[in-house]
C-alpha cells in the first residue's frame, strides 16, 4: 500500500475517531490539542488511517501522546512506521529527548516501543484508575498503571 506521512494543518478537523483508539478520553485529547503538532498517516486516497502526536513537555524534550492506527489495518507495520516518524521528526525539530507512555496492559506497544529504542524510566502508579472514568481493560488486563519510557536522541 502507498502510504505517506504529513503534518495536519490547523484548519482540517482532528482525526478523533483515531485518537480516541489510544486515548479513550476526549476530554484528555482536547486539554492538549491546541499545543501539540498532529502526524497522519495516509493511503494513496488520502484516506487517514494512523495517526500520532508530538508536544513539547519541557526544553530539549517531546513527548509521543497519542499514536493508533485503523483496526482493520492494525499489525502491518504501520505502528512502527509512525513510531519511528515520530523519532526522526523529534531529531530534526531539535529535540534531546523523546518521551511516551502507554498502559500497563500494552503488551504489544511496550515491545513496539522498546524495538524502536524506547527504555522504561519509570511507573505512573493508578494513573488510569485515577484519571479515567471508566475502567480500561486491553488483553485481558486491567489497565492501571502509565509505562512511561524514553529515548535520547
Amino acid at each position: 500500500m502507498n502510504t505517506k506521512i504529513r503534518k495536519l494543518s490547523s484548519d482540517e478537523t482532528p482525526p478523533m475517531d483515531l485518537l480516541l483508539l489510544a486515548d479513550p478520553n476526549e476530554k484528555i485529547i482536547k486539554s492538549y490539542w491546541d499545543r501539540a503538532n498532529c502526524y497522519v498517516l495516509e493511503s494513496g486516497n488520502s484516506e487517514i488511517f494512523g495517526v500520532y502526536v508530538l508536544l513539547t513537555t519541557r526544553p530539549g524534550t517531546s513527548v509521543i501522546i497519542n499514536v493508533a492506527v485503523k483496526e482493520g489495518e492494525q499489525g502491518k507495520g504501520f505502528g512502527k512506521k509512525l513510531v519511528l516518524h515520530a523519532i526522526s521528526q523529534a531529531r530534526e525539530d531539535g529535540f534531546h529527548t523523546l518521551e511516551i507512555g502507554t498502559g500497563n496492559a500494552g503488551i504489544g506497544q511496550l515491545g513496539l516501543y522498546q524495538k524502536c529504542g524506547f527504555r522504561i524510566t519509570g511507573i505512573d502508579f493508578d494513573f488510569f484508575t485515577k484519571n479515567y472514568p471508566e475502567p480500561i481493560y486491553e488483553n485481558g488486563i486491567h489497565c492501571r498503571d502509565m509505562i512511561r519510557l524514553s529515548l535520547d536522541l
